[in-house]
């Protein structure tokens, strides 16, 4: 069986609508194809300006535009259709999500605006409410300032913000700055793509309901804190492209070859009976097709094993590039945090054939 829908209705028993039965895709996994907006970006002709620190030419999480000599802006945008059925907590972890590749670039967010399309003709205002809500919820956790917004009715529900943070332009996390040797921990399991399709078809249990919607709510700011602490060069958050997705990025963008420890990469609970009960999104089925070319695979490593590394994530953990000599720190302040770092694998000296190993 092969699953990334079910045939249910909009609406559960006692006429509860269902968010998730609203739209095609859900959270992350909704992304267009990595091949397809290469394309895309291929075509537009983007002057240079120096003001621009970082951005589109490496694929970098966020633009960084210089206001002064030790004072930057991070600016980013993402949204995306309900994953959850609660709207609350679909608000929550939309706002998560985009609040994250600020943090993956090591800023410090400083306002938000809310992105929403609604059918409120339809279904009313109180469940778009509560996706505000939870939306507010991260950006004042987060310690930034709601700024406004903008809304449009649409038969299709989708929320996310606009995010700008500051940074110091001396201190930019970038993709492309990986070395040979720099060792890679993962701050998130995976598996949400998995795991959301199974929930979205009612065949998730309720301690794995928990533990991917508890992941999928956490904020990266602890994770982003303690790799600027250590002095951090290479980040990237991991999501709609998975773990191998955003991995390729970061060498293609520092020119190394990345070797994954498959062993070492984190799961949350049921993310391999899922997969083995045929619960995979469309959009983990694009990455995989995508990356298959710049893979060099052991031939102790299982089918399974690959296509969940390829499984598109939605608000997942922060892959990091860390020299060899600072691990340690990174790891302790990682653990002052609380937050889980799992080292899963380390950067190689480029090939002329595969970007990625897997072991």
């Amino acid at each position: 069986m092969s699953t990334s829908a079910c045939d249910v209705t909009p609406s559960a028993p006692g006429g509860e609508v269902r968010l998730t039965e609203l739209c095609r895709c859900a959270g992350c996994a909704a992304k267009i194809r990595a091949k397809d907006i290469e394309t895309v970006l291929r075509s537009l002709e983007l002057p240079a300006d120096p003001r621009v620190l970082a951005g589109h030419q490496a694929a970098d999480d966020a633009v960084i535009v210089q206001i002064s000599p030790d004072l930057a802006l991070v600016q980013t945008v993402d949204f995306f259709p309900p994953v959850v059925d609660d709207p609350r907590r679909y608000g929550r972890i939309a706002a998560a999500n985009a609040l994250s590749d600020v943090y993956a670039m090591g800023g410090t967010p400083l306002s938000a605006m809310n992105i929403a399309c609604f059918p409120t003709k339809k279904y009313g205002t109180e469940l778009l409410a509560e996706i505000l809500k939870g939306g507010l919820e991260k950006v004042l956790e987060a310690g930034a300032v709601l700024a406004g917004g903008h809304t449009i009715e649409d038969d299709e529900p989708k929320f996310g913000l606009a995010v700008t943070g500051t940074i110091d332009p001396r201190r930019i996390i970038t993709k492309s700055a990986a070395q040979v040797g720099d060792i890679l921990v993962l701050t998130k399991p995976l598996g949400t793509g998995v795991l959301n399709t199974a929930m979205r078809c009612g065949d998730l249990s309720d301690g794995s309901r928990e533990a991917l919607l508890g992941s999928m709510e956490t904020l990266n700011s602890a994770a982003a804190r303690a790799m600027v602490k250590t002095g951090v060069k290479c980040a990237t958050d991991i999501t709609g492209y998975g773990l191998l997705g955003h991995a390729l990025e970061v060498a293609r963008a520092s020119g190394v070859d990345i070797e994954l420890q498959s062993a070492g990469v984190p799961l949350l609970p049921g993310t391999l009976e899922a997969y083995q009960n045929g619960y995979y999104p469309n959009g983990s089925y694009a990455n995989r097709q995508y990356v298959e070319a710049f893979l060099d695979v052991h031939c102790s490593v299982c089918d399974d094993t690959v296509a969940i590394l390829a499984d598109a994530q939605t608000s997942g953990g922060l892959l990091i590039a860390v020299a060899s000599d600072r691990l340690e720190q990174l790891l302790a302040e990682l653990d002052s945090n609380r937050v889980a770092g799992h080292i899963i694998g380390r950067c190689l000296e480029a090939s002329d054939g595969k970007r990625l190993h897997i072991i």
